[in-house]
């Protein structure tokens, strides 16, 4: 028998302690794509793989990636005999940031913010009307090989003259930064720096054949004798994945920690101003949450810690916000409460359907 097996691996930074001390480390898990909707998320059907405090996310990948390609056969303890096995990466999930480190992008703080496609450019465009509004539309999809080119490129730009604008340039343009080799190129476009304003001995300053030699030599040392190819991101040339496609979009920090909380920010302001919180902490102490999305309202608790929700809170707000402040703060905030609330179950209905696409395929 042969059993094809997709696989769903999460990847994320997480806290190893049970206080507030932080002691960050990286943590990846998998589970089964074969498993119905209900199952696929319980604690007993996620494997955990690998935990560091100190290896690099793409390490831990790396290491996920060899594992994946390793498998070959095992033992069916029902059937009694031994089954062939053909793992594939389904889909990473994690948070924006890592998801955006997985497909060797800048992230949203990039002139090309997108980890899917090329939408994006300077700040004058986005900022002007056209560029405002193309925003709103898909950019060039990106692909894995485009990308690894364009990290292959970045190696052959570390040991020219001017390299580290010639690469500030290429991330601004392209949006693309290899954390797994951005290390590597640091070093060699430091050296190359200091070996280009170096005065040189009695023979004179080193000729520029003489600097890119040394640079060359130094790439070859950092690389360890492995090509260059193969010490970047280990996804993008990972079977069967498309990294740039297979990293569905997040809802907690889009959403709920995203839109809403920002919102709810401005809207607490409001109501502080106007010495209204009281009020409104009465009006959601008194909502009927049966209807709801979600569990048990604790207004008190809420309202004292309103700098410091989480994503269920957000997630209740979204639902009952223009029912508590129709008269509390002004049209504008109360139409972006509304919208919002549309835009919320637009979102979440659609990645339920989207989740559930992945699973059945």
């Amino acid at each position: 028998m042969v059993y094809s097996v997709p696989v769903i691996v999460f990847m994320d930074d997480v806290s190893g302690n049970m206080s507030k001390q932080w002691n960050k480390h990286h943590a990846v898990y998998m589970s089964n794509g074969n498993l119905p909707r209900e199952m696929v998320e319980k604690e007993f059907c996620v494997r955990f793989v690998s935990s560091s405090p100190n290896a690099a996310p793409m390490e831990l990948m790396r290491a996920m990636r060899d594992s994946i390609r390793q498998v070959n056969s095992t033992w069916d303890c029902k059937d009694e005999d031994r089954v062939i096995l053909l793992p594939y990466g389904l889909f990473f999930g994690g948070d924006n940031p890592m998801q955006a480190e997985e497909c060797s992008q800048g992230g949203v703080n990039s002139s090309h913010f997108c980890r899917t496609c090329d939408v994006g450019g300077t700040n004058e465009f986005k900022q002007s009307h056209a560029g405002y509004q193309s925003l709103f539309t898909s950019g060039n999809l990106r692909n894995p090989k485009d990308t690894k080119d364009d990290i292959l490129r970045q190696f052959k730009t570390a040991v020219e003259p001017g390299a580290a604008n010639k690469l500030k340039h290429s991330f601004q343009q392209s949006g693309i930064r290899d954390s797994t080799s951005s290390s590597i190129l640091d070093a060699v476009v430091n050296m190359g720096k200091k070996l280009r304003t170096k005065k040189g001995d009695a023979s004179g300053p080193l000729t520029e054949a003489e600097i890119r030699a040394k640079l060359e030599k130094e790439m070859e040392d950092l690389l360890r004798g492995q090509a260059a190819e193969d010490t970047i991101n280990p996804l993008l040339g990972m079977d069967g994945v498309n990294i740039h496609m297979d990293t569905p979009t997040e809802i907690l920090h889009t959403v709920p920690l995203g839109v809403v909380k920002y919102l709810w920010s401005q809207t607490i302001t409001v109501l502080d101003e106007k010495k209204l919180l009281g009020t409104f902490q009465t009006r959601l102490d008194s909502v009927d949450v049966k209807g709801l999305n979600s569990a048990a309202i604790d207004a008190a608790y809420m309202v004292r810690h309103r700098q410091s929700l989480i994503g269920k809170h957000f997630k209740s707000l979204a639902q009952v916000m223009p029912f508590l402040v129709y008269d509390l703060v002004p049209c504008e905030v109360l139409d972006a409460w509304t919208r919002l609330g549309e835009l919320v179950v637009l979102i979440w209905h659609t990645e339920i359907n989207n989740m559930e696409t992945y699973l059945v395929s």
